[in-house]
């Protein structure tokens, strides 16, 4: 039977919820505030009631700790009347909901069950929007971070439309994989995607690159030439470091995006264009505009649907994800059995900088699977300057919740040391059960509960 846990010393309260789930919940109860995953360890409880009164002045410490205690419960907080404030709080920290004192049934049930369809229906919508990224894709879009999980949303909703779309954010954050997401994800998928790099093509060639020429258009034009305007009609233009084009460039782009057609250089003839145009940039271009240095006609031609994306340091928690693609990366593509990074690496990448954002991480995997050695990424694979304050002699350490109990950190400890065992084996193993169980003096069955425990998929290391 599906289980509540009633935190909480009132015993109306308690017998309130017995008389409001009868038949469809068991309901367990504790007086004091539960202490470390024991507590958990018998049932799987769906909702947790929470007395206020035992989670003390400071309520989102305690709150924080419980989730952590009952990472599958959603939490309910008991408030009387007057600590409603403080109950609204804590919801805002992560409870699911409040009910005021003393407990009525029929709003017990109907908190219960708003809780259960708010859940079902997030359930189905990540489930369409799942279904909207191409499974090559699926990996790339997941983030931890609201701020890049609005740049997917905004992904995509203007995918399927003929919107032009500015790309903007600092070198590195990737503005060209998101250009290509757009694409892969529209109608003109069948169609081909071609990126210019503006700021990479000498001034003298630009427009040529563009628009092509004709033959004996200037010296050294021995033939015509089409341009990427013209290569890429029907699919989608990418123009990479848009700010940097000459204005001369920027008055011929701007007649393009208005009338759909262009002429090549040395031609007469118009020729028509169905491209939809990306363009990306490092640069402010509404500050160039206030400078002079960017046609303002320009600037709102192809600020029609702008996507700010944010630096690396600003989504940190995006790190161990896209570090782990990219590893998978390098062992696919280079054939390393490199499986897992050691904690220091760890500790050390939250705290750089990332000046050059998503792209230097990149390079520094892929730098440092060439030198390793061994089946885990060492901080001897890194350059010296991305330990700059990290202690070499002291093994990293998470933040430890002042709330939580001995158990609970020791449990904590545990579960980290088991997954980083059990990671090593089975890279050492390539992903093989049956010598993964028996090096860890473990049975199959037993093995396979603590990979689905810690998320470990054994085709990560084959």
């Amino acid at each position: 039977m599906r289980a509540i846990l009633a935190v909480t010393a009132d015993r109306e309260a308690v017998e309130a919820m017995r008389a409001a789930f009868r038949r469809s919940f068991h309901v367990d109860e504790l007086s004091a505030f539960p202490g470390g995953r024991d507590a958990a360890g018998k049932r799987r409880y769906e909702f947790l009631f929470i007395d206020l009164a035992l989670m003390g002045a400071g309520g989102e410490e305690p709150l924080r700790s419980l989730r952590q205690t009952f990472p599958a419960a959603e939490i309910i907080v008991m408030t009387p009347p007057e600590r409603i404030r403080d109950a609204v709080d804590l919801v805002k920290a992560g409870a699911a909901n409040y009910l005021t004192t003393p407990l009525n049934g029929d709003e017990i049930r109907y908190v219960v069950e708003s809780i259960h369809e708010s859940l079902r229906s997030q359930s189905e919508l990540d489930y369409l929007r799942d279904r909207f990224w191409q499974s090559d894709s699926l990996a790339i879009a997941q983030t931890r971070n609201p701020a890049m999980r609005e740049v997917f949303e905004q992904v995509r909703l203007v995918a399927s439309t003929k919107s032009t779309v500015l790309l903007t954010g600092e070198t590195g954050t990737g503005k060209g994989i998101l250009a290509k997401l757009i694409h892969r994800h529209s109608n003109r998928r069948e169609v081909q995607f071609i990126g210019v790099h503006c700021g990479a093509i000498p001034e003298s060639l630009l427009e040529s690159e563009l628009f092509g020429h004709e033959k004996g258009a200037f010296t050294g034009a021995v033939r015509r030439k089409p341009g990427k305007f013209e290569l890429a009609n029907g699919g989608t233009l990418f123009l990479d470091e848009i700010g940097t084009i000459t204005p001369a460039a920027q008055i011929k782009l701007l007649q393009v995006l208005q009338e759909r057609s262009f002429q090549r250089v040395g031609g007469e003839a118009l020729i028509e264009t169905d491209a939809r145009i990306i363009a990306a940039s490092n640069t402010d271009l509404g500050a160039m505009v206030d400078k002079g240095l960017f046609r303002s006609d320009l600037y709102y031609r192809l600020n029609v649907f702008p996507i700010a994306i944010p630096p690396l340091r600003e989504r940190r928690e995006d790190i161990p994800q896209l570090t782990e693609i990219f590893l998978k990366q390098m062992n696919r593509f280079n054939h390393r059995g490199i499986h897992y990074i050691h904690p220091l690496v760890t500790e050390a990448f939250q705290r750089y900088d990332w000046p050059g954002n998503i792209r230097e991480l990149q390079n520094l995997i892929e730098r440092a699977c060439i030198l390793e050695t061994s089946s885990i990424l060492t901080p001897e694979s890194f350059p010296a300057e991305l330990f700059a304050g990290v202690a070499p002699q002291a093994p990293p350490s998470a933040p430890v919740a002042t709330g939580a109990t001995l158990a609970t950190v020791r449990r904590q400890a545990i579960d980290e040391a088991e997954r980083r065992y059990l990671r090593e084996i089975l890279a050492q193993k390539k992903g093989r059960i049956n010598r993964t169980a028996a090096t860890a003096g473990i049975t199959v069955r037993q093995l396979n509960k603590l990979m689905n425990r810690y998320g470990i998929k054994k085709e990560e290391f084959r």
